[in-house]
């Protein structure tokens, strides 16, 4: 294995299923299993959610920006919570963090227990993305990947890796196998926000973009198998 401590990004989509909206447990179930599997394996994970399974930012034009944004925070915990929750029933230790105060519910993150509960082998999600409005999910991935050491982003989406138009709607479209940092901002691609790629970039985190529908497809990137996109 390549890499060992991973920072997974899941989209709100995924874990809503087939109606990317709501929480689909059945799903969440499976991503947990195949999480499951790889820190049998001997990787160490921390997972970002994001909220657009309930929250996709504001409502009308006239919404204040920055309480839009706090909903989406309160859409990540939900996910958040849900999938700590999977973890538990198949015996994965995990511990759920946010970056907003919830102490009933969650723990406050802190970058030093975070890492801590990583080198003790539980699996750390993390929720309400940076904990400010004004920023992605993607942001988080990226800071939080800086923050706990991360060897390597992994972003799932629905889709094989990279390509320089949107696959579904262009048959044309090439794939990447692998691309710079540099060439993802200067020609405006797709695959996370300028910020969270300009972070990765300062702090020489790879980013790996790749299908997570399909199942087995976490274990061949944990296993380095090439069947996304390398970001580098």
């Amino acid at each position: 294995m390549k890499y060992k401590r991973f920072l997974l990004k899941l989209s709100g989509e995924v874990l809503g299923g087939k109606k990317e909206s709501g929480i689909d447990f059945n799903r969440v179930l499976e991503i947990a299993e195949e999480i499951k599997e790889c820190v049998e394996l001997g990787a160490s994970f921390g997972i970002v959610v994001g909220g657009g399974n309930f929250w996709r930012g504001k409502s009308n034009e006239f919404m204040d920006r920055a309480t839009s944004d706090y909903i989406g925070m309160l859409g990540t915990t939900m996910n958040a919570l849900a999938l700590g929750d999977a973890f538990r029933q198949i015996g994965v230790d995990c511990r759920v963090q946010t970056g907003i105060e919830m102490r009933q519910i969650a723990e406050f993150y802190i970058k030093n227990r975070a890492i801590r509960h990583m080198e003790k082998g539980r699996v750390v999600i993390f929720g309400c993305g940076t904990g400010s409005p004004f920023f992605s999910t993607d942001t988080a991935s990226a800071l939080r990947a800086c923050e706990v050491r991360a060897d390597l982003l992994i972003k799932a989406t629905k889709v094989d890796g990279v390509y320089d138009k949107d696959p579904l709607m262009f048959n044309d479209a090439k794939k990447f196998k692998k691309i710079a940092y540099k060439d993802v901002i200067a020609k405006d691609i797709n695959v996370m926000d300028k910020t969270a790629i300009s972070l990765c970039m300062e702090e020489n985190i790879p980013i790996y973009v790749f299908n997570i529908l399909e199942k087995g497809n976490l274990i061949k990137v944990i296993k380095g198998e090439d069947i996304g996109t390398l970001v580098k």
